[in-house]
């Protein structure tokens, strides 16, 4: 089986010793992601719609660099520190999706490895 790595280069990564993503054949995993943008600067501080849409950006642009597409997203997991804001982190998850419409869960945390991030998402894609 062929693997491959896709590495963002966020200092999380080597720290901890993962990948933001990996495709395993037809599969691709992708990391819990945050609202970070190139340079690492957390995007939307204390907004979960924001951040909840730049961390999909981020997870679309980690399942194209692992030949995969939105379009091929089966399974997502929404972690979020207030669950009570599952309407704004829902509404960019639709807007991200739309017809796609992979299972989900969202799942209230304490806190994320950054008391400002406020969302985390995972997604797993079937290409093929």
């Amino acid at each position: 089986m062929d693997r491959q790595t896709v590495d963002s280069g966020t200092e999380w990564e080597s720290a901890v010793g993962y990948s933001r993503a990996v495709r395993a054949g037809d599969e691709v995993h992708v990391s819990g992601t945050t609202a970070t943008d190139e340079t690492g600067t957390l995007v939307g501080e204390g907004d979960p719609y924001a951040q909840a849409s730049q961390a999909l950006a981020n997870v679309e642009r980690a399942l194209a660099e692992a030949g995969a597409s939105v379009g091929d997203v089966v399974r997502t997991r929404l972690y979020v520190t207030d669950a009570d804001e599952w309407e704004a982190v829902g509404r960019a998850h639709r807007e991200t999706f739309g017809e796609v419409r992979p299972a989900t869960s969202v799942v209230q945390v304490e806190r994320l490895i950054d008391p400002d991030m406020v969302v985390e998402i995972e997604a797993v894609a079937k290409v093929g």
